[in-house]
């Protein structure tokens, strides 16, 4: 995906120069968590607004240069690394500079957000499996194989919970009729978390639960 038609320069990247009290009047006017400051055209960090409403009013940015944060992406980088770098900068705002370190502009997450929702991911029509497995048994190649073997394509997937004992999945399919994959996935050793309505083992096990309950009671 183009990501580079995303950035955007409506806002002025502040000199570190400027003074504190007009960095604290514009963030007041923008619902921005960050804003980028620069020095002789140079990028030198991201103020917050946090930090920004704790400072001196009468001093500049530049007596508080050590709290800025020199988070950015390039104009190159992969869409998903910079939604990556949103989270954990935890910022809604991205600077963006060029392979010569110039400052170019910046994204927002908003946009970004749009490319992610626009993805098959989300906007295809299909089903949602998550599966767990041991965080050294699993593999995405044998979780392709088993959805495409049951004549079904993925249409995305990621890990959506990782810890010492488990590795979690979640696998959207462009496919309607679940049971199938589902019991495949179950014959390799996994252990499919989300509910569906086709699944049929589930339901011979009520069957068979109801069954001995009704034979216990006799």
């Amino acid at each position: 995906m183009n990501t580079q038609q995303y950035i955007i320069n409506d806002i002025e990247p502040f000199n570190v120069t400027t003074n504190i009290l007009e960095v604290q009047n514009v963030f007041n006017q923008l619902t921005y968590s960050h804003i980028p400051v620069i020095k002789e055209g140079v990028y030198q960090g991201c103020i917050s607004e946090n930090d920004a409403h704790c400072f001196d009013g009468t001093k500049q940015i530049t007596d508080y240069v050590y709290s800025l944060e020199p988070f950015f992406v390039r104009d190159n980088t992969n869409w998903l690394d910079i939604l990556e770098a949103f989270a954990l900068h935890n910022s809604n705002i991205m600077p963006v500079l060029g392979m010569d370190n110039k400052y170019l502009g910046y994204y927002e997450l908003t946009d970004i957000m749009y490319l992610f929702n626009n993805t098959p991911f989300l906007n295809e029509a299909g089903g949602i499996i998550v599966v767990e497995k041991g965080p050294k048994e699993y593999s995405f190649s044998e979780i392709c194989q088993i959805v495409e073997s049951n004549d079904a394509k993925i249409l995305g997937a990621f890990i959506s919970k990782m810890n010492n004992e488990t590795a979690q999945v979640t696998i959207k399919i462009g496919h309607t009729g679940m049971n199938a994959i589902v019991q495949t996935f179950r014959r390799y050793g996994y252990i499919v978390v989300s509910s569906h309505d086709e699944d049929k083992f589930l339901e011979d096990l009520k069957d068979r639960s109801n069954y001995l309950d009704k034979y216990l009671n006799i």
